[in-house]
């Protein structure tokens, strides 16, 4: 994977951020989309949730609750 035109600026804090780390550009870069990734987007959640419920509407104290776990999961 390449990414091409990074602003300067941006380049030099996450260059920055990984030497911080203790860690090539390259490793930083990776464990940052490692993460990125492992987190579900609103839509994807929502998806899970329409699947897991089936057809129909939920309530928003169940999507809260599912939103919950999902934050608390993360911070784990």
């Amino acid at each position: 994977m390449q990414i091409k035109n990074v602003p300067p600026d941006v380049h030099e804090t996450l260059r920055r951020r990984a030497d911080e780390a203790g860690q090539s550009l390259q490793a930083y870069m990776l464990a940052q989309l490692t993460e990125q990734a492992s987190k579900p987007t609103i839509k994807e959640l929502f998806d899970r949730i329409s699947r897991e419920r089936g057809s129909g509407r939920i309530s928003l104290e169940y999507a809260t609750k599912v939103i919950r776990e999902e934050r608390d999961a993360r911070s784990e």
